[in-house]
């Protein structure tokens, strides 16, 4: 889905400008200013249709409006687009890069003792992975019955011993197995813990789980500061279509002669290390 989002993000980025650039070449204005017949030019610079040609164009291309109504300052919109575009794309790429090698280092290391079968699940799974040595088993009991370990080192037994917290007077005086209160632990404890097909386990393999910890903060840093460029995008995209708005329909006006203004509309950290301070801004 997000790959999806940016090859479509990247398309429009490409390819706004080269027809936006064809419509404006097709037919330019004429020097006695009346339009030339079968061209898009007398659709474009109608100024009846201006006021919403020009936002619309700016809202699904930053800059777009502003270079149909002439104006040199829809380029600015262009690079601005361009530049949070690549951030974008390569920010989701580090992320799932750094995705890929904590599942690798979780379905390989930490679980190959126990041939799994299946690769994924849950972010919380693997969020716990990194906590705690190993999952621990499910079930001391060989026979039918369910009987959780007790180890609190474990991830299991962690699990085991907060459902004893939660339902038992005394979490070290285990009451009669046929009670509401040993049952409702036990549910509590099938619902959470980790069963026999994710069993995980990181002894002997220290250096392999920092590194699995370091790839889930990676990964999540970079999801993260993609989602802050996908604002910083809609911002773009809405700043450009109000200053088409706010000059269309000004520029329209009798009397009008010149336009000035100042929009900011938002500002974000963009980048790594250093960071760099973007402020989307355009004056009019």
């Amino acid at each position: 889905m997000r790959r999806g989002l940016g090859r479509v993000l990247a398309w429009v980025a490409v390819a706004g400008p080269i027809l936006a650039g064809t419509a404006r070449a097709q037919a330019p204005p004429p020097l006695d200013g009346h339009a030339t017949s079968g061209s898009v030019w007398p659709f474009l610079s109608d100024s009846s249709r201006a006021r919403w040609v020009r936002p619309a164009a700016s809202l699904v291309l930053p800059g777009a409006g502003q270079l149909l109504g002439g104006s040199e300052r829809g380029a600015l919109y262009l690079v601005v687009e361009a530049m949070l575009l690549t951030r974008f794309v390569a920010l989701q790429h580090d992320g799932s890069q750094d995705a890929e090698q904590y599942r690798n280092l979780a379905f390989s290391v930490a679980r190959g003792a126990y041939s799994p079968g299946v690769r994924d699940t849950a972010f919380e799974y693997f969020e716990a992975m990194g906590k705690y040595i190993e999952s621990g088993p499910y079930d001391l009991d060989p026979g039918p019955d369910l009987l959780p370990p007790w180890d609190e080192r474990t991830f299991n037994g962690r699990i085991w011993l907060l459902a004893r917290q939660t339902f038992f007077a005394d979490p070290d005086s285990i009451p009669a197995p046929s009670s509401v209160e040993y049952l409702q632990a036990l549910d509590f404890y099938r619902r959470r813990a980790v069963g026999p097909d994710f069993r995980w386990s990181w002894r002997g393999a220290a250096l392999e789980q920092d590194l699995f910890r370091q790839s889930i903060r990676s990964s999540d840093q970079a999801f993260r500061r993609a989602r802050a460029q996908l604002g910083l995008l809609l911002a773009n995209h809405l700043l450009s279509a109000i200053d088409a708005l706010v000059t269309s329909r000004l520029g329209s006006r009798p009397g009008v002669q010149s336009l000035s203004g100042d929009v900011r509309l938002g500002r974000a950290l963009v980048g790594g290390h250093p960071p760099v301070v973007v402020t989307l801004r355009a004056r009019f």
